[in-house]
């Protein structure tokens, strides 16, 4: 990449309770530099626990910061009629003057689906669902009258309300496979690369997903998709920090504790989601990893949020 986009840092919400808890880490997230507060879309405990709803807990934070950007990570695209959470997110951005960001996905967790009793279609469907949603949130958050026919939605000469003051809330789209990246790269303003496998339904923590040569390759698929529009994407990903002074006696540890087979130190170590070293080590990493796959947004889990605190106030905004 020639030019390359600003260091920025999100914090996700995993571990929710009570209304002072989640003021309390949204403000905390802002005074340690953030630039946003995210939340998952699950009905089901999905990764850590359950979550708020996420319009309504967003909201909350907003209220209560002053810079910090709110967003989803990600709503499942099959959960809501677009025209439904247009209306939501276009009332959420405008009142917390413009600090929304909206994360999209294609849905993944099948069992999730089985609980709601929606029907959980083939990931081609359900890709080709979410491409038409993306197409149909523009227009909705943008136009004053919408009429669109396609496969999946269809909406006649609907007037959306409220109306972005300024523009849009940016969209951010989660993207692993080939058809994902390609269409992320097309219609996204963010793309979060995913480095889990969630295709067949069931979460997969395979380490070929970690390692830099999926990561690049998903990053072409992106490039593919963007074409012209290539430099103006934010390439985002999830990051965990691991502070020591031995790099290569701590991938080694990983390794082991996880099992992981036919994978090297030197592997682990070249893993661009994985950040492994002294602060200034890990510093230095990203600089690189931005040089070489052009990431600059990256999200830390909310119990990372206070041992990555010296690494956003060093390049938060550089």
């Amino acid at each position: 990449m020639a030019n390359y986009h600003d260091f920025r840092f999100g914090v996700l919400a995993e571990d929710m309770s009570t209304r002072e808890a989640w003021v309390s880490q949204a403000q905390r997230a802002e005074a340690l530099g953030y630039s946003t507060l995210l939340i998952r879309d699950h009905f089901i405990p999905a990764f850590e626990g359950s979550t708020f709803g996420p319009v309504a807990a967003l909201a909350v934070a907003a209220e209560v910061t002053k810079t910090l950007h709110v967003g989803t990570l990600v709503i499942d695209n099959d959960f809501r009629h677009p025209a439904v959470l247009a209306k939501e997110v276009a009332t959420l951005h405008l009142l917390s003057q413009g600090r929304f960001e909206l994360g999209l996905g294609a849905g993944w967790l099948e069992v999730e689906y089985q609980h709601l009793g929606i029907r959980y279609d083939a990931h081609g469907v359900r890709i080709g669902r979410l491409e038409e949603a993306l197409i149909l949130f523009k227009q909705l958050l943008t136009q004053e009258r919408v009429t669109f026919t396609g496969d999946y939605y269809q909406v006649d000469g609907l007037r959306p309300f409220p109306r972005p003051e300024v523009s849009r809330p940016r969209i951010l789209v989660g993207a692993g496979k080939k058809r994902m990246c390609r269409l992320a790269g097309r219609e996204a303003d963010i793309v979060g690369l995913m480095t889990v496998d969630t295709s067949t339904g069931v979460l997969i923590a395979d380490p070929s997903e970690l390692l830099a040569s999926a990561v690049e390759e998903r990053v072409t698929w992106v490039r593919e998709g963007a074409g012209s529009r290539s430099e103006d994407i934010e390439l985002s990903s999830t990051m965990s920090v691991h502070l020591t002074d031995d790099r290569a006696a701590y991938a080694g540890q990983q390794i082991l504790s996880r099992g992981w087979q036919d994978v090297t130190v030197d592997d682990v170590l070249a893993m661009p989601s994985q950040f492994i070293g002294t602060i200034d080590q890990i510093i230095q990493q990203m600089k690189l990893r931005r040089e070489r796959y052009g990431f600059s947004y990256y999200i830390v889990p909310d119990k990372s949020m206070e041992l990555c605190a010296p690494i956003i106030s060093a390049l938060a905004g550089h």
